[in-house]
């Protein structure tokens, strides 16, 4: 086979023909190859394999979180003895965190190639497709949401210029929040 492809391009007639119409065939053939392995790709995009659920994240807003957390300390802080009323201020290191469900397809196939001489080649291609799962109205499915990390709070309160009282905020705080004391400040309120 390998003298029958030297005499096609030993003429030098045909040389430049051949050699245009060994490059069509080559592209045409690799557009082939290219049009399969993509539609492999579009069928396993709507298989669904129960085994094979994967979890990825996606960040969402967390301005909600912040607020309601804020409210819930102001309105426990306020019926702290002494205290008065309160201010609430936390921030936090990241945002919100949703864990959406992701469908995952694998698939492999292996080609082995043997040529004239006895050679042989192996091939191994491996496809994965993750799809996120959705509601009928196309809604994402989540598995989990995490919440942010509570980096640390600042308090202005009416009674804060009592020891006492400064103290106890600072321990309810720390209570709710899981951070440190040094983290949290307290200061009395001004007058508005």
């Amino acid at each position: 086979m390998l003298e029958k492809i030297k005499k096609i391009f030993n003429n030098k007639e045909k040389r430049i023909e051949n050699l245009v119409s060994f490059l069509v065939i080559l592209v045409i053939t690799l557009i082939v190859i290219n049009k399969i392995l993509k539609g492999d790709n579009k069928s396993s995009k709507n298989y669904k394999n129960e085994t094979g659920v994967e979890l990825a994240t996606e960040t969402v807003s967390t301005s909600n979180n912040s607020d309601d957390l804020e409210l819930k300390l102001e309105k426990i802080l306020s019926k702290i003895n002494g205290v008065g009323k309160v201010s609430v201020l936390v921030t936090y290191s990241e945002s919100s965190t949703l864990v959406p469900i992701y469908n995952v397809s694998t698939s492999t196939s292996t080609v082995e190639e043997k040529d004239t001489s006895g050679g042989t080649r192996t091939t191994e291609t491996q496809n994965n497709q993750k799809d996120v799962i959705t509601d009928g109205s196309s809604n994402v499915i989540t598995e989990k949401m995490i919440m942010p990390t509570v980096e640390g709070a600042i308090i202005t309160a009416q009674g804060a210029n009592d020891s006492t009282v400064k103290s106890n905020i600072i321990s309810a705080v720390e209570a709710v929040t899981g951070i440190l004391a040094h983290k949290i400040q307290v200061f009395e309120m001004g007058d508005d």
